[in-house]
């Protein structure tokens, strides 16, 4: 039953991306495009779940998929900055 619920995060997380990134080419906001390379990063924070949870306790993937999940919130952060200054 949890690997359902990661599976749907990592595609609610992936369709969030797919919508933001879409809307970001449509409009050229450049928020949207932070946000949607920030969703990117998520979904491959729980991509990378779903992963280690089939391998099961003989792999630890924990440090490898806190990286995208980190970067994407530095993406973010960085493009909210940004904006604020334009």
């Amino acid at each position: 039953m949890a690997m359902v619920v990661y599976l749907l995060c990592a595609l609610t997380s992936l369709a969030c991306a797919m919508l933001l990134l879409r809307g970001f080419t449509r409009t050229r906001q450049k928020l949207l495009f932070w946000s949607g390379l920030a969703f990117v990063g998520m979904f491959l924070n729980n991509a990378i779940l779903v992963v280690d949870v089939r391998l099961g306790p003989t792999v630890d993937l924990s440090t490898w998929r806190s990286l995208p999940a980190l970067a994407g919130v530095m993406i973010l952060i960085y493009g909210v900055v940004m904006e604020s200054r334009a």
